[in-house]
């Protein structure tokens, strides 16, 4: 791939990021205003036709690492591991 080929997909990959940004961000925008209209009616569940629509509270336990690193640091060392992965960034 000559360089002009490879800043040309690089360009339409950020175009193409851009729309995806937008496109989250609207999504974004419509759940809020469904959640918003369930708050002020205080209900866990709606239904719209043939939708079911779910806001509900979940309650979960969470392992506090940071927590255990800081006061146990010998026993997190021994039973971490190392993972190997691959990161694709492109900067300007």
């Amino acid at each position: 791939m000559s360089t002009n080929e490879l800043i040309a997909k690089i360009e339409e990959l950020r175009g193409l990021e851009e729309l995806v940004k937008e496109a989250e961000q609207e999504i974004e925008g419509i759940k809020d205003s469904i959640k918003q209209q369930m708050n002020d009616a205080q209900i866990e569940e709606l239904e719209a036709g043939t939708h079911i629509i779910r806001y509900t509270t979940v309650i979960s336990d969470r392992f506090d690492s940071t927590r255990f690193k800081k006061e146990h640091g010998d026993m997190y060392r021994e039973y971490s591991r190392k993972s190997t992965s691959r990161r694709f960034t492109i900067s300007d």
